[in-house]
């Protein structure tokens, strides 16, 4: 299967996730309206659908501002801006994106945007005075591939649609705290329905990350595909990942809904729970994976990390 049949085949798969959303989304109305008056029901799901038609319009600069991201001009930072000019040219972009930086140590960088005309990527600071020139464009061009491949749209998307239901079941709790069930129904149902209010607001929030994570991942491995089809440079992407993984440093700006954006996970524990649960919940698949899958597409093997010996031929 060719790179762009792949590309294809995921935009299908997309349509079956978002479409998941929608049944977990009907799913939590429903619950809410069972254990609740109609017009508790009516309240959240008129809060959710105003945050979310406005939370679309303004993804981009949502996204922004959660992340700390501004935005920079070419007279600024004229290497990076040179650097991803070049990489939007080879990708066959008819607009080179904005250039967003965010003031962070820690290395890292995404894209977001509702379309090519309407995208930027972000870089953080460490990341811009880590990567040597290949690295940085393997980065670039991986982010600038989300968004040739139309990826940021269905990814900005997603952090609507996660911050929606974050927000949904925020206020499901605090009316459950506060307010109980509904009392007025078949008697006993006021117990009942604080039962159903807290079920729904605790699982909700964690099968839209469920979600939103069978979003991403597949997304990397054609992101970093396409990435070497736009730089013809593998190794270069490569050791750019091999250089994230070795990096410890966690990001200072981060919320749940936009970690998915990111090349690297900057939620990554190496040594809380979210790693004693072996990814599980991780929106991004392991960097290792994704390096083993570019030293088999460019024909090298990068150096065993120095924690870690080589393994004998």
């Amino acid at each position: 299967m060719t790179l762009q049949q792949q590309i294809r085949a995921n935009r299908v798969r997309t349509t079956f996730v978002l479409f998941g959303f929608a049944i977990l989304v009907g799913i939590f109305v429903a619950a809410v309206y069972f254990a609740y008056q109609p017009g508790v029901a009516g309240f959240i799901g008129i809060i959710a659908i105003v945050y979310g038609i406005v939370s679309w319009f303004a993804a981009g600069a949502m996204i922004a501002a959660a992340s700390g991201a501004h935005p920079v001009t070419k007279e600024q930072q004229p290497e990076l801006y040179r650097a991803l000019e070049n990489v939007g040219i080879a990708a066959g972009l008819a607009k080179t994106p904005d250039l967003y930086m965010i003031d962070d140590p820690s290395p890292n960088a995404f894209a977001a945007g509702r379309d090519p005309e309407h995208a930027y990527v972000a870089v953080t600071t460490g990341l811009a005075k880590m990567m040597d020139k290949r690295e940085l464009e393997g980065v670039l061009a991986h982010e600038v591939s989300h968004i040739r491949n139309r990826d940021v749209r269905l990814m900005s998307l997603a952090a609507v649609l996660v911050g929606v239901i974050a927000l949904a079941s925020d206020l499901l709790m605090r009316i459950t705290i506060f307010g109980g069930g509904n009392d007025e129904r078949e008697g006993g149902l006021g117990a009942v329905g604080v039962i159903v209010g807290l079920v729904a607001a605790v699982l909700a929030p964690v099968g839209a990350t469920l979600l939103q994570m069978s979003l991403s991942r597949r997304r990397e491995y054609l992101a970093d595909a396409s990435a070497v089809e736009i730089t013809g440079d593998a190794e270069g992407l490569a050791m750019a990942l091999a250089a994230l993984r070795d990096d410890t440093q966690p990001l200072h700006t981060v919320t749940r809904a936009t970690a998915h954006l990111y090349i690297e996970s900057p939620l990554r524990d190496h040594k809380g729970l979210r790693s004693s649960l072996g990814g599980m919940f991780d929106t991004h698949p392991p960097l290792e994976d994704r390096i083993a899958v570019l030293e088999k597409l460019g024909g090298f093997t990068l150096p065993a990390p120095a924690s870690q010996p080589a393994t004998a031929q």
